[in-house]
């Protein structure tokens, strides 16, 4: 029973280091210079009706890394993803998108996908509404490689990303979930 318990703690172990260390080179990487589309994906939203909603820290991390890029990159499309969870007061899309024209960012390079609830569904919907060829996907630091994994097996080609540094004072549990999501992804989110 004791070698049985070894064995468990033994390849968890080695399955946590090698999921990190997936997760740690999504953080270092760089989006390409003349992209097509910038998909930002979604996070949750607060607020106690539609009218007073905002994003959340982990949300604003990621609207604020891709707003400078935006400015930068204006011939970009920009799609905003995310439905409206249960305990939400507005789309994670509506959110975003108010929140990239209060940072001076033109109604018309916004594209909004406020349909999906999951990292999949917020590429698949995004592939709805335009061609993705050149894509930039913005996201937390810590989601960047399972992102770009879900979008290559999707047939995007040509996908980098710009990670948002994650100062959230839930970085601990971010990981470990992203931990968990990722060994998911790898199995079974082809």
């Amino acid at each position: 029973m004791r070698q049985i318990v070894v064995i468990i703690i033994g390849i968890g172990t080695i399955y946590a280091a090698v999921v990190l260390a997936m997760i740690f080179s999504g953080t270092k990487d760089q989006p390409v210079k003349n992209p097509d589309t910038v998909l930002i994906l979604g996070a949750q939203v607060k607020g106690s009706s539609k009218d007073n909603a905002y994003p959340s820290a982990v949300l604003k991390e990621r609207l604020d890394a891709a707003v400078p890029y935006l400015k930068e990159h204006p011939e970009a499309t920009v799609i905003v993803c995310g439905g409206q969870g249960a305990d939400e007061p507005d789309s994670e899309a509506n959110v975003m998108a108010e929140y990239l024209r209060v940072k001076g960012i033109p109604d018309t390079q916004i594209l909004k996908e406020d349909t999906s609830t999951r990292t999949k569904e917020n590429i698949q919907n995004a592939q709805k509404k335009q061609s993705l060829s050149k894509t930039v996907i913005v996201t937390s630091d810590f989601h960047i490689y399972r992102s770009k994994l879900l979008a290559k097996r999707l047939g995007i080609s040509s996908v980098s990303g710009l990670p948002a540094v994650s100062r959230s004072s839930a970085k601990i549990k971010t990981y470990i979930r992203e931990v968990c999501a990722l060994g998911y992804g790898l199995i079974f989110d082809h």
